[in-house]
């Protein structure tokens, strides 16, 4: 027993030997203080049968940990930072809004410019502001035709009844002396709702004395345009927002209608267009395409673009009638009623027309006769129709009962 116990002694003594070696291995002589405090404080059996790994502690603030044999004052090694490519940077919703609202925009291209010709027939527009609006549309319904000018000389504040501002009668003959119109077109009323003085004396409007006294200035208006020759169109005044106006303004147009048939005039009616399915105004319409389209500013008195175009859409029939074939695009307003030159025979033929296919051709339903090669009948016997004796529908000439019935006479001859 006292054997054994010698060695069990000898080997913790031996133990204990190598843990102090080992202790004293992971610390170095003359290490501060300070550096010590890298090793986690382990227990006796920790550091003779060994534990988790030690913890790294931070160093002291400014001092740089010591290279040295110990596993744990190794400096790490640190990677140097990489250099990433800066990305670029990702605009917000708005901000590409911003600098698609700031790109420049491609303009439309002009519209391509018709010069007039010399000698092209001049329509002259005359009235009110109205009739201003009405001289836009026209310019650019003739826009693309050379042997049509139209020349605006209206006035936006006149009328028939302030003549002591602006007198039509008296200022017509210079004008049309100095223009030489093909055709007047007149445009007037807006401004007429006023007292006019008779002798005088003022008169509301609509009362007997100044209807009169209104009709004859118009009649002498359209007077002096018939005695120089020239073709009027009347064009009548739209519907307004106000009711009274509006009423007004069918009493102004029934007078034109028949100021303008008494001179052999033309009255276009534009009433319609500019008024709802119930007849009552209409800022909001169809255009001279059928698009709908605001028509009438917010004032519910002054036309838009769309609204001068449709009007000058009305009146372009009338003047049709008189311009003839100036109106139509690329013509000259000479010349244009002569005969056309027969081709004559073995002249070629110009090849970039295309002639008309009939839709008989042979090319179409396999027929095998030529476009304009003359058709013979085909003699086939024309059946009667089979109908059912004692039918409604049996149309067919019936013989009477008694030739049905009766049986032929038969002659005996008589022997004599």
């Amino acid at each position: 027993m006292a054997a054994g116990g010698n060695h069990i002694n000898r080997f913790l003594r031996s133990a204990i030997a190598l843990g102090l070696v080992a202790a004293g291995l992971l610390t170095l002589p003359g290490e501060p203080a300070s550096a010590q405090e890298l090793i986690r404080r382990q227990g006796f059996f920790e550091r003779l049968f060994g534990g988790p790994p030690p913890r790294q502690a931070l160093p002291p603030q400014g001092q740089r940990p010591r290279r040295g044999i110990g596993i744990l004052n190794r400096e790490p090694r640190v990677a140097p930072p990489r250099e990433r490519e800066a990305a670029p940077a990702r605009s917000s919703p708005r901000q590409r809004s911003n600098v698609a609202r700031s790109a420049p925009t491609r303009a439309a291209p002009p519209p391509e410019v018709i010069e007039k010709q010399e000698n092209a027939r001049i329509v002259l527009v005359v009235g009110d502001f109205l009739a201003s609006g009405l001289a836009e549309g026209l310019d650019a319904a003739y826009s693309t035709v050379p042997g049509v000018r139209v020349v605006d000389r209206s006035n936006g504040s006149s009328g028939f009844v302030r003549d002591d501002y602006y007198d039509w009668n008296a200022q017509i003959g210079g004008i049309l002396d100095e223009v030489k119109p093909a055709a007047v077109v007149m445009m007037v009323g807006a401004n007429d709702r006023q007292q006019l003085t008779i002798g005088g004396r003022s008169e509301r409007p609509q009362t007997e004395a100044w209807r009169k006294e209104y009709t004859a200035r118009v009649q002498a208006f359209a007077e002096k345009i018939k005695s120089a020759g020239v073709p009027l169109v009347w064009t009548g005044v739209p519907p307004f927002k106000s009711q009274s106006m509006s009423s007004d303004m069918l009493a102004f147009n029934d007078i034109y209608n028949k100021t303008a048939e008494s001179v052999g005039g033309s009255f276009v009616d534009i009433w319609e267009g500019f008024v709802d399915e119930n007849g009552a105004f209409a800022s909001v319409g169809p255009d001279i395409n059928g698009q709908p389209v605001r028509l009438r500013g917010s004032d519910g008195i002054n036309l838009t673009g769309a609204g001068k175009r449709k009007i000058a859409f009305y009146v372009e029939k009338p003047l049709a009638k008189v311009l003839g074939t100036a109106v139509t695009p690329g013509t000259s307003p000479e010349g244009n009623n002569a005969a056309q030159p027969a081709l004559a025979i073995g002249e070629p033929v110009d090849l970039r027309r295309t002639q008309p296919i009939s839709l008989s051709g042979p090319d179409l339903d396999g027929g095998t006769e030529l476009l304009g090669a003359t058709s013979r009948p085909s003699r086939t016997t024309r059946s009667e129709p089979s109908t059912q004796a004692g039918r409604a529908d049996n149309f067919l000439l019936r013989r009477p009962a008694t030739a049905r019935t009766a049986t032929p006479e038969t002659t005996t001859a008589i022997e004599p």
